[in-house]
């Protein structure tokens, strides 16, 4: 018998993290960072990462794990997750998995992997120096023309992983996401999928109200501390809210300029999150009223506790 994995998936600033904290009080449950940027330390506000008082008890995995200069894979987050969700089961509770990144998701509910393929070192330093020169969107139209499956999986801010699909197509002369070995196509776990999503003018408007409140809470002095540890073409530094920064920071833009760049890109990442997750997710969808938001969970928490029949701790 498959064990029970509940999974939230859905844009950022969507409310995801709100609702796994009330399942996880709910249904005596622990939460699963499946974001691949809340990893890293000292990068709290511009990842929009749960604080101590939000998580209000409730203990949370895969936050806080690698040093800012350090690589993750999606390989390594499915290692890392699923010995995590079969303890947190062993012990009695529900694993609780909060995805931002969908390649993540799938990975971890479907176990697939990629292939390996031969490496062309030359071909991807000239690739990293057109990224430099011309920025990550710059690549990743290259990948479009080329690869537009692959394409839609892998963020533009994501240059490492648009770098190695370019690489692959390169060397094989095959497409990178045929590389990707086949999906099983059940999930590994007794899974409930829950998908958050909100109309699309009032999702805009909580994202740049988010980026607002991130510069109010320091993101410009967070972002400056790992700028001047002297951290340059690192993974971590790609992300949505540090790469536009560093722009500023460097002088290439005034500040105005890189924050409303900020909010511009993490609206084109959510609607390529709520695309990603409405093709390749087999959730149940729920429209979330940015106003009234506890009483969709209540609709979510019943839905939940009638297809497993489990009882509530409230």
């Amino acid at each position: 018998m498959k064990e029970k994995l509940v999974v939230i998936v859905g844009p950022t600033a969507v409310g995801k993290t709100a609702l796994s904290i009330d399942l996880a009080r709910t249904f005596n449950g622990e939460v699963i960072s499946g974001d691949s940027m809340q990893v890293y330390k000292g990068m709290d506000i511009g990842t929009a990462k749960v604080t101590k008082e939000e998580q209000d008890g409730i203990v949370h995995h895969l936050i806080d794990i690698k040093d800012p200069d350090e690589s993750f894979s999606v390989a390594e987050f499915r290692e890392r997750c699923q010995p995590i969700i079969a303890d947190i089961i062993k012990r009695g509770k529900l694993p609780i998995l909060v995805g931002g990144t969908g390649l993540y998701v799938n990975a971890v509910t479907y176990g697939f992997e990629f292939a390996e393929s031969p490496q062309d070192a030359a071909y991807r330093l000239t690739l990293e120096q057109q990224a430099k020169d011309g920025g990550g969107y710059a690549l990743h139209d290259q990948l479009q023309k080329i690869d537009p499956v692959a394409a839609s999986n892998i963020h533009p801010n994501n240059v490492r992983r648009v770098i190695r699909a370019l690489e692959v197509y390169r060397v094989t002369g095959e497409l990178f996401s045929n590389q990707q070995t086949e999906e099983k196509q059940e999930p590994l776990y007794n899974l409930i999928m829950i998908g958050l999503t909100m109309d699309r003018e009032l999702l805009y408007e909580r994202i740049n109200k988010r980026v607002d409140l991130m510069v109010k809470h320091g993101l410009v002095d967070e972002v400056k501390q790992l700028h001047d540890q002297g951290l340059r073409d690192c993974q971590s530094i790609q992300a949505i809210g540090y790469k536009e920064l560093y722009t500023y920071l460097e002088g290439r833009c005034s500040k105005d300029e890189a924050i409303e760049q900020l909010k511009q890109n993490s609206r084109r990442y959510a609607k390529r999150q709520l695309t990603w997750f409405k093709n390749k997710a087999t959730a149940t969808w729920y429209e979330v009223d940015p106003n009234q938001p506890t009483e969709h969970f209540l609709v979510i928490k019943q839905f939940i506790a009638g297809k497993w029949k489990l009882s509530s701790n409230e």
